[in-house]
Order: structure tokens, then C-alpha cells, then sequence
């Protein structure tokens, strides 16, 4: 390892134990992080800190002031009342409904998709506070149920990768969509199990943002109704700028800082509420960590540990190992570089190759591998987890007492379902 490689890889795990022990608030240790990185030359002052001029990052900003105003409206006073009455009569009940009702919108958005994360975790995040069914029991396995869709159908994304990955090293195959489809069926019935055990463990405790608006709640007043239906057509506006980003690029982006421009116009949030929301903990969180994962990945540590693991795994290593070894390097090391398919395309082709070379089919290699990059989420240094944490006002104890055998659990779901569905 070079002398960067050892300083990047150092500050990382400096940053993450900064978080785990929660002494410094919310989003300062990757703060700190950046300026150890600039402070000791693995980066330059602008690498460092490109995090607040990325473009996910703006969109998130912009979709946080968006949530807002939209915690205003009447919609979600309803909303609030309904999930309130929902979890007094409920409980385990209603704790199972939402998870799936979030997994059944998964399944339009796709796995991945930013707009919808953001969009469940803000919406979750506004439940008051319910001895029956607290919303700090709900919001963490509901935010993960984002990520895994009930009815996947819609995984072109994911699947061509896999085609691409295959090609790249040489490997002339066809890779039945449907079963394809079923694997990711088989992850997400994995992730299900693990949240219908884990709900008595799940922490008890009100959640701050939701907390703040139910006391400010009965002193606000009332939106007027032309304010009110302005607001729902520029969160409608700033949705399908979020979900056309793929087709539009970074106007997409752009779209939901129009949006927040235009509630500040009309009047419906003043600059004061506008400047605290996109400066939330929960940004400086996630935008200070992609300086971090920059720096990992253009010290060459991402490559240099792949080429380790494979020497390490061998030609006599059982093929469900060496997949399930493959998914949890994939993952670690996308969650920790923030580039997922930057990280399977580094990943992918070495297992592919190890199971080429001990005669093996490599396609359920190929699909597990691809697949486990959306799959890393225990350590709270990515969009996802990180606005989980924060939303829910969970400490790293409650948050890895959920995460770690979620973990574990869905990357065995995994490799089993890529294992039987695509038999070596």
C-alpha cells in the first residue's frame, strides 16, 4: 500500500469512529475528515469538499426544503392523522402494511432510486410520536423497504449492467430477465424476513423532526388553499425532474432547485425555513462523505484490495463462498467509495474470471455481484443510511442493531436466489 492509500484508508476509519461514539454532532465528523485529507495532501481543497457541488447532493438539499413546505399542507396532516390512527389500532399490523406499501413503490421507482428514498424517509419522518407504533420502530426498516421492490419488474438498469459486465470479459450469454427479476424478488423477501423479526427489537423513542412539528403544530397557521395546491404542483414538478434525471441529465438536478425558488417566491416558506432545511445535518452528512470515498478510490485502494481478495480466494474455493465473498467486498466498497457501479465493474469481472477459470457458469456471479452494490446500508456514510440515522435520531447502537443482520441476511437471500436461479 502507498503512503496515500494508508492516510485515505486511515481518516475513514477515523471518521466512522467518530460516528459510532456520537460525541460530535451530526455530520462533523465528515467535515473533519475532508480537512485531515487537504491538511495531509490526499486531496486538494476543492476534491475535498466536491461533495457540496454534486449533483446528488443539491437535488437532496433542494428536495429537503421541498419536504418542508410540504409538511404544511393539509395532505400531510392527514397523512399524520392516518399513520397515527393507523399505529394506535395497528401496531405490528400496521408496521408490516407500511413496509410493504413502500416496497410496492419501489417497485415503479426501482432499486436505487434517490427520488423515492428521499421522498418515503421525508414523509416518515413527520409522524408523531405513538406508544403502539413509535415512528423510530417504523422509519428504519420502512427507509430500507425503498430500496427493495416487492414486484421487480423494473430492473433494466441493474440487468444490463450485468449483460455489460459479462461481455466486458468475454462472456457470450443470455441472461433470462425473468429470473433475474426473481433473484431480486428473493433479496427483498429476504429483507422482509429480517424486518418482521426484527421488530421487537427496534428502538422506542419520538423522532426530533416529527417532535418539533407537532409542538409548532397547533401555533402555525393555516396555508391558504391557492398556497396550498401551488405547493403540490411544485412537489409534483420536482418528482419527475428527480425521476427524468436519467433522461434529462443534470436539468433534472435543476428542477427541484427551481422548485424551491418558486415556494419562495409565492410565498409558501421564508428564507430562514428554506436555508435551515438545505443545510440540515443530514446534508453536511452526506455530502462531506463523498470527499472521503473520492479520496479511497483515486488512491487505487479500491483496486488494490479487489486484486488481494481474488489472489486470497484461490481456484479451489466453493462457488457460494466465493459469490457471497465477492457481494460483501462489492458492497463495503461501494458504500465506503460512493460509486456503485464504478465498484462492480471493478468487482464483477474478477469473480467472473475466477469462475471461468474453475469451469463454472459466471452468471449467477454476475447477477449477485452487480445486485449486492445497492446492498451495503450499515454504515451510515451514504445517501440512504445516512438520512435514515439522522431522520430517525438514531444512535450507531440502535442503527447497526438493525442494520448489520440486515446486512448479512439479505446478501445470503442473494447469493442463495443467484445460486439456484442461474445453477453453476
Amino acid at each position: 500500500m502507498t503512503i496515500p492509500m494508508i492516510i485515505a484508508l486511515a481518516i475513514t476509519v477515523l471518521m466512522i469512529i467518530l460516528i459510532m461514539i456520537d460525541k460530535l454532532p451530526f455530520g462533523a465528523p465528515p467535515l473533519l475528515a475532508c480537512l485531515l485529507l487537504v491538511v495531509f495532501g490526499v486531496a486538494d481543497l476543492k476534491s475535498a469538499f466536491a461533495g457540496f457541488s454534486n449533483s446528488t447532493i443539491i437535488m437532496l438539499a433542494s428536495f429537503m426544503a421541498i419536504i418542508a413546505a410540504l409538511q404544511k399542507t393539509s395532505f400531510i396532516t392527514k397523512f399524520k392523522g392516518a399513520m397515527f390512527n393507523m399505529a394506535n389500532k395497528g401496531g405490528f399490523v400496521a408496521y408490516v402494511l407500511m413496509i410493504l406499501v413502500v416496497m410496492l413503490g419501489c417497485s415503479l421507482f426501482g432499486t436505487g432510486s434517490t427520488a423515492y428514498y428521499v421522498l418515503v424517509i421525508g414523509l416518515l419522518s413527520t409522524l408523531p410520536y405513538s406508544k403502539q407504533l413509535p415512528p423510530s420502530r417504523v422509519l428504519m426498516p420502512a427507509g430500507f423497504a425503498a430500496n427493495h421492490p416487492l414486484c421487480p419488474f423494473n430492473v433494466a438498469l441493474q440487468y444490463g449492467i450485468v449483460i455489460a459486465v459479462l461481455q466486458s470479459a468475454g462472456v457470450m450469454t443470455n441472461v433470462s430477465l425473468v429470473k433475474f427479476s426473481i433473484v431480486n424478488l428473493v433479496l427483498s423477501l429476504g429483507f422482509l424476513v429480517w424486518c418482521l423479526i426484527a421488530y421487537k427489537t427496534l428502538p422506542d423513542h419520538p423522532i426530533a423532526e416529527a417532535t418539533e412539528e407537532v409542538e409548532t403544530q397547533e401555533t402555525a397557521p393555516a396555508m391558504p388553499k391557492w398556497k396550498e395546491t401551488a405547493t403540490y404542483i411544485i412537489f409534483a414538478a420536482a418528482v419527475v425532474g428527480m425521476i427524468l434525471q436519467s433522461k434529462i441529465g443534470d436539468a433534472g438536478y435543476a428542477i427541484t432547485g427551481l422548485a424551491v425558488a418558486a415556494l419562495l417566491i409565492l410565498g409558501v416558506m421564508d428564507f430562514k425555513e428554506i436555508r435551515d432545511a438545505i443545510s440540515a445535518p443530514i446534508i453536511l452528512m452526506s455530502a462531506g462523505v463523498i470527499g472521503v470515498a473520492d479520496a479511497l478510490g483515486s488512491t487505487g485502494l479500491t483496486n488494490l484490495v479487489g486484486e488481494q481478495v481474488a489472489g486470497m480466494l484461490g481456484t479451489s474455493i466453493n462457488p457460494f463462498v466465493l459469490i457471497f465473498a465477492f457481494c460483501i467486498l462489492t458492497s463495503v466498497l461501494a458504500t465506503l467509495t460512493g460509486s456503485t457501479i464504478g465498484t462492480v465493474y471493478v468487482f464483477a469481472p474478477l469473480a467472473i474470471a475466477t469462475c471461468v477459470n474453475l469451469g463454472l457458469d459466471p452468471t449467477a456471479a454476475a447477477t449477485a455481484i452487480v445486485i449486492s452494490g445497492w446492498c451495503g446500508h450499515f454504515l451510515p456514510i451514504d445517501g440512504m443510511p445516512a438520512m435514515i440515522m439522522g431522520a430517525g435520531n438514531y444512535n450507531i447502537k440502535e442503527f447497526w442493531k438493525f442494520t448489520i443482520p440486515m446486512y448479512f441476511i439479505r446478501l445470503l437471500a442473494l447469493t442463495c436466489g443467484a445460486v439456484l436461479l442461474f445453477p453453476m
